[in-house]
């Protein structure tokens, strides 16, 4: 637990460092040196900071903290992936989980503590919610994994190449803590990661979107799911107050000044509910006039739900389809299901369900 009164240095970003230190009368270059410290070096004592003066440590250890999510748990699965259980102040839990690749390392961060839309195909909103995360709480699970990755995996520079916004939660219901853990990620003196190489998932919460566009340039994907407003009603509920007409303008706009990059569109396959040809063909027309590639993702069952995956010969028919008409369409590998680490089965122990409606009616207005 933090103590009383101190700023957790982990909740700022270069712009926000910069205001905390001519606040105390110092050099705005003062954040680009401790961001490079705790960010890049990993470097969670003030006395180690060498590079900044005696008086301006002591300062710091007074005033200041860099307090992150405690580690409850830690596996690798058969295929590599590595999750993160993580415990934060409040006794809340959350989960982090990175999937090596050949090429590359990716990251897929929490932005809540369980998920408010309650997708009915997802075992996180099945658990609940209970509130957002703090921009400390976002960015910290980055620190983590760099650090134990560096440590117990010996993987050591780079080992995060991408970060996916597609951990517990909606990322774009939690805005203005997101938005400083975007902008960390992108820092040269912090993670230096390409815009291109972070990315934001959204179930589709349109008005956030047009924000997004305007504040950064980082990658956009859309939980989509399913290729008409009655179906996508039932699997992704948030479609009824931002109907599928919308969010396909969003999706036009949100790269309209720069051709060359497109938008993500996640589509979990499920049996005899999403998969057939007349469904394939659906999904070509509302797409048409949107730059995007699709991402076709095996279902990954949890205990009680009443979906189950599509066999591959549908999965592969309905990837042809797409693709014949012009679409880039990739099928998701399914990885870390050993470790309940597979997309959609993150979970972090969530357990309250109370006051779900006042709660999202309530982040309802914050991006409105």
């Amino acid at each position: 637990m933090g103590q009383l009164g101190k700023t957790n240095l982990l909740d700022l970003d270069r712009n926000a460092l910069e205001a905390f230190f001519s606040s105390m009368g110092e050099k705005p270059y003062r954040a680009q040196q401790v961001l490079k410290w705790i960010h890049f070096n990993g470097v969670r004592q003030f006395d180690a900071m060498t590079n900044l003066s005696k008086a301006l440590r002591q300062t710091l250890t007074e005033t200041a903290e860099i307090i992150l999510p405690d580690i409850l748990y830690e596996k690798a699965a058969t295929d590599g992936t590595y999750k993160w259980l993580l415990k934060l102040p409040d006794g809340n839990c959350i989960e982090t989980v990175f999937i090596p690749e050949k090429t590359r390392g990716t990251l897929c961060i929490s932005s809540q503590v369980g998920c408010i839309l309650n997708c009915d195909f997802c075992s996180t909103g099945k658990q609940g919610f209970s509130r957002n995360l703090s921009t400390a709480e976002i960015i910290g699970q980055l620190w983590i994994a760099v650090r134990t990755l560096s440590i117990t995996q010996g993987i050591h520079d780079h080992a995060v190449t991408n970060v996916v916004m597609m951990g517990m939660g909606e990322p774009l219901l939690n805005f203005d803590k997101v938005i400083p853990a975007l902008n960390l990620m992108l820092d040269d003196m912090a993670y230096g990661l390409s815009k291109r190489r972070v990315t934001v998932s959204t179930a589709g919460v349109v008005p956030a979107i047009y924000q997004l566009r305007e504040v950064s340039d980082v990658a956009l994907a859309v939980s989509l799911h399913a290729p008409n407003d009655a179906l996508r009603n039932q699997l992704v509920p948030l479609n009824k107050k931002y109907p599928l007409k919308e969010l396909m303008q969003a999706c036009r706009d949100y790269f309209k000044d720069d051709t060359r990059r497109s938008i993500t569109m996640e589509y979990v396959m499920l049996a005899g509910v999403n998969d057939t040809p007349m469904h394939a063909k659906q999904l070509i027309a509302i797409l048409q006039g949107v730059r995007a590639k699709v991402n076709l993702i095996p279902f990954n069952p949890f205990p009680h739900t009443t979906y189950q995956r599509s066999d591959q010969d549908t999965i592969l028919l309905f990837r042809d389809l797409l693709m014949q008409s012009g679409l880039h369409t990739t099928i998701r590998r399914t990885r870390g299901d050993d470790i309940d680490a597979a997309c959609g089965q993150l979970v972090g122990q969530v357990q309250d369900r109370t006051r779900r409606q006042e709660r999202y009616q309530q982040q309802q207005v914050s991006v409105n």
